[in-house]
């Protein structure tokens, strides 16, 4: 069955890079919405509940992936194009740079949300591109090779439990007065999640930075200097390897709608420009083919028996 999830992978993949996300009926909006409904009911100021209801939604997912997939390489192939999110994360980028070269700024704006949760109206257009260019680093890894990394390892369990991980992350793994202690588990279960993905997009950042005119040796000398003075063990390495595959700086004050964070400084060149935001596209589309090839070759060592078809194919 390894050829199975690699026929699927591939195929999920390709159906991404055609028509991007699904426009109606997403699965993972659907997944959002019965999240929400079951934080009503499990929802205590405490980390045993966060622990409770991160444990029910997402075994409910993995529950779910291991029976549809026995349907092979087609349900594979849904799965994978339902779970990447790489494609409207390039398009959403590029529209962002029209708008930025066409001095547009409210247009601008009001894409940025789209990309990360930042606050816009307090950013000019460098700003603004940065903040994208971050963003972009950052959602490489966590839309599009995390999830094929998951998918070659587990099949359809892999694929739906760790956009389902990502999610729960997504909506209530912030350190708030809400969710500091009933958002742990969902914050600390992402990172584990996305500890070898994240060193898996780094790598090829890394590999493939010369194709754009990128400095390998600059992306490398950034991942190993300043990954680890990010607050996230994972975005971190992803940020800090394109910022020096492109010879930029990130990071710095960054403000979202709860306040203002000081970031640590990513990259030792130049302040990042609207220019540059086309490059981390570019960067990223090159990582998520390097990804998909990865995970359609390294499905048969992952998943020896693939998809979810056997019961040994179920790792939870």
């Amino acid at each position: 069955m390894s050829v199975s999830t690699s026929i699927g992978l591939a195929l999920g993949f390709a159906i991404d890079r055609a028509f991007g996300d699904p426009r109606r009926w997403h699965p993972v909006a659907g997944f959002g919405s019965a999240a929400l409904a079951l934080e009503r009911v499990t929802y205590r100021d405490a980390r045993v509940a966060g622990v409770v209801h991160e444990v029910v939604a997402v075994g409910s997912v993995l529950a779910l992936g291991r029976v549809v997939g026995r349907g092979g390489w087609p349900v594979v192939a849904l799965a994978t194009w339902t779970v990447l999110g790489g494609t409207s994360l390039a398009r959403t980028g590029r529209r962002m740079a029209d708008a930025l070269e066409s001095g547009d700024i409210a247009a601008a704006r009001a894409l940025l949300p789209a990309l990360c949760g930042r606050d816009p109206e307090y950013l000019d257009a460098d700003g603004l591109a940065r903040a994208a260019l971050e963003s972009i680093a950052e959602n490489t890894s966590d839309a599009t090779v995390a999830p094929l990394f998951w998918g070659a390892v587990a099949g359809v369990p892999g694929l739906l439990g760790y956009r389902a991980v990502n999610t729960l992350d997504a909506m209530i793994g912030y350190r708030n007065a809400r969710y500091l202690r009933f958002g742990w588990a969902a914050a600390r279960v992402d990172d584990l999640a996305n500890l070898v993905p994240a060193r898996l997009a780094g790598a090829l950042t890394v590999v493939l930075a010369p194709l754009l005119g990128g400095s390998a040796v600059g992306a490398l000398a950034a991942w190993r200097r300043d990954a680890g003075a990010h607050p996230s063990p994972n975005a971190g390495v992803a940020e800090a390897s394109a910022a020096g595959a492109l010879g930029i700086r990130l990071g710095g004050p960054t403000r979202y709608e709860h306040g203002t964070e000081l970031r640590p400084v990513l990259g030792s060149g130049r302040a990042p420009e609207v220019r540059d935001l086309r490059r981390a596209v570019l960067l990223s589309e090159l990582v998520q083919l390097g990804a998909v090839l990865v995970a359609v070759a390294g499905a048969g060592v992952l998943s020896p028996r693939g998809g979810g078809a056997e019961p040994s194919a179920f790792r939870p």
